[in-house]
């Protein structure tokens, strides 16, 4: 597939998300965890969430348990943790696996599109990915890369028609 329109997603509410409600938009894909070092990341997702979703950009977190089990929750307990700590509202998925044979479609997708330094794998909680308004994958950001550090990319995204 070439791009995000081609899939689709389980909410944390169990609903099944068609992906193509994302196009026009810039979209930055995370995989996240609650109880990771970076956490605190969720922060300033939610802060470039904030600052664009008018302009068009859609956040999309999805949990993730596959790097030292950092986020052994399920659905419910993820929303009201990320509610809770962080004031998330941007759009949060169910629990996927991001590596392997057992990895969600999006994330085939992605890691075949934008392979990491250390090949296609995806190499720890809060690998970001941006997306352009035609969906495809543009940009691929290490687990370390702070969200405030993507928000030039995502400004020359949105400026562009």
């Amino acid at each position: 597939m070439s791009d995000l329109y081609a899939y689709s997603a389980k909410t944390l509410a169990g609903k099944n998300l068609d992906l193509k409600s994302c196009r026009g938009k810039v979209v930055l894909v995370v995989n996240t965890a609650s109880q990771c070092g970076l956490t605190p990341q969720y922060a300033g997702l939610e802060a470039l969430h904030t600052t664009y979703h008018a302009r068009g950009l859609e956040v999309l977190g999805f949990p993730c348990n596959q790097f030292g089990a950092q986020e052994p929750g399920g659905a419910t307990g993820i929303g009201a943790f990320c509610q809770k700590n962080y004031g998330v509202s941007f759009q949060m998925f169910d629990k996927v696996e991001v590596n392997g044979p057992g990895a969600h479609p999006v994330y085939q997708w992605l890691t075949q599109a934008l392979p990491g330094t250390k090949g296609a794998a995806i190499e720890w909680n809060f690998a970001k990915f941006l997306i352009g308004r035609d969906g495809r994958a543009v940009k691929r950001y290490a687990p370390q890369t702070e969200p405030k550090d993507i928000a030039a990319d995502i400004e020359t995204l949105l400026a562009a028609a």
